[in-house]
């Protein structure tokens, strides 16, 4: 039997050595990295939670002073004319930008000594701060056809609007139907209804007018005060 050389068990033994341990430098590198990626990720989420909540705290506060400011808006307007008060809802969800631009007219003083130059029994009374000639004869011509009309669509009787044509040069004027009557979609924009006073509305519509439905004595309004609540 041959005998094994001192060279050959050496190779033999370091071959079958085990593998070698870790440094204690290598674990403590590896701890730091993972407590550095711990801290990043904590750093980003806290980060982003933050921002959302900011973004949420603006959007709130947004909203609060949007709707502070639409309910700054008042909700009813009261009528002052020479036969009496009329109190009318306004419609602020529907016609905000109208309901805005009337109530600012309002403060403005726009409606005081606006003459009613149109009464036309079991239609309308129509207030306004000029008078056109071709505006009364498209009004008498509709209430001659008035018969002809669809009136499949009709508006309740002391609805409250504006002209859609005021952009026209005839400013901002006032109609309040007196009757269920066709649909006048075309001529008025809608934005409150008469809650209060519709016998004031009732006894301006008794006035005595002549061919072209203008009333032979003044009735005018006096002035219009907005509210929140009554």
């Amino acid at each position: 039997m041959a005998r094994i050389k001192p060279q050959a068990l050496l190779l033999q033994s370091k071959k079958k050595k085990g593998p070698s341990r870790i440094s204690a430098t290598t674990i403590v590198m590896y701890i730091l990295i993972a407590a550095v990626m711990a801290f990043f990720l904590f750093a980003t989420y806290r980060h982003w939670s933050r921002r959302s909540m900011l973004q949420r705290d603006v959007g709130e506060g947004e909203s609060f002073f949007a709707a502070q400011k639409k309910s700054d808006v008042g909700k009813y307007a009261l009528i002052s004319t020479t036969k009496g008060l009329i109190t009318v809802e306004l419609f602020k969800d529907g016609s905000s930008g109208v309901v805005d631009e009337f109530v600012d007219l309002c403060s403005k003083d726009h409606f005081n000594g606006m003459q009613f130059n149109q009464v036309i029994k079991n239609f309308v009374i129509h207030g306004s701060n000029v008078e056109k000639p071709e505006s009364t004869e498209d009004w008498t011509s509709r209430v001659k056809n008035y018969a002809h009309l669809d009136t499949s669509l009709k508006h309740e009787a002391f609805i409250f609007g504006t002209s859609k044509a005021r952009q026209g040069g005839g400013g901002f004027d006032i109609f309040i139907t007196t009757a269920p009557i066709p649909d006048l979609d075309e001529k008025i924009f809608v934005f409150g209804r008469v809650i209060r006073g519709e016998d004031v509305v009732q006894e301006i519509e008794e006035v005595d007018t002549d061919d072209h439905y203008r009333p032979k004595s003044a009735v005018q309004i006096t002035g219009i005060t907005v509210k929140q609540n009554l």
